[in-house]
């Protein structure tokens, strides 16, 4: 086999790869619309049909149910854990903590959806609920300590604190006029969080 030859083999196995993660991501985006829109039970066939697929990938990607639920909320997780890093390096610190608030309240109307599937899923989704709150925590404690070491935020403030503050703010979200007065109550948050002239 020549060089060209095995060039030509890479390339041959790593396309299938790539069509593999764009499908995969295709139905996680896709079942997380109908998730939300339609509910934990939106029928699998509507969700491969949504992502413009067959259910068949649907099953070669998550097998079960279960699966795409527990798929769906870890994308989510790793999303909001990683866009503390990105939001750092685009802005000040004061408005990333801010804006990654508001990316929390997006991430927490999926939640109120998925999760309670997830909790009453052994196994996969279980797993995948019980082991969010670790690195959605790290990504908090990280802006908010930017935040105060930036002076954004007051400094007798810590990351306990706004994590307290985040555990009323979470209060009732599983209520549908939750998002709105969610919203409202980061703004009023973040202007109490200023440092005093």
């Amino acid at each position: 086999m020549s060089l060209a030859d095995a060039k030509t083999g890479d390339d041959r196995t790593r396309k299938p790869r790539a069509d593999s993660l764009r499908n995969r991501e295709q139905l996680l985006e896709a079942a997380k619309a109908a998730f939300t829109t339609i509910g934990a039970e939106a029928p699998l066939e509507e969700i491969a049909r949504r992502a413009g697929l067959g259910i068949g990938t649907l099953y070669r990607h998550f097998p079960t149910r279960d699966a795409l639920l527990a798929g769906v909320y870890r994308r989510e997780v790793e999303q909001l854990a990683n866009s503390a890093e990105t939001l750092l390096a685009e802005r000040p610190a004061g408005e990333a903590l801010r804006a990654w608030l508001h990316l929390l309240v997006d991430y927490m109307a999926t939640k109120r959806v998925i999760a309670p599937a997830l909790q009453a899923s052994p196994g996969e989704g279980q797993a995948a609920y019980a082991s969010s709150g670790p690195a959605i925590t790290g990504a908090m404690n990280r802006l908010a300590q930017a935040a105060i070491d930036s002076g954004d935020v007051r400094g007798d403030v810590g990351p306990d604190d706004l994590l307290r503050m985040l555990m009323g703010l979470s209060y009732g979200y599983d209520r549908p006029d939750w998002e709105p007065s969610a919203r409202r109550l980061i703004d009023i948050l973040m202007a109490g969080l200023k440092p005093q002239a």
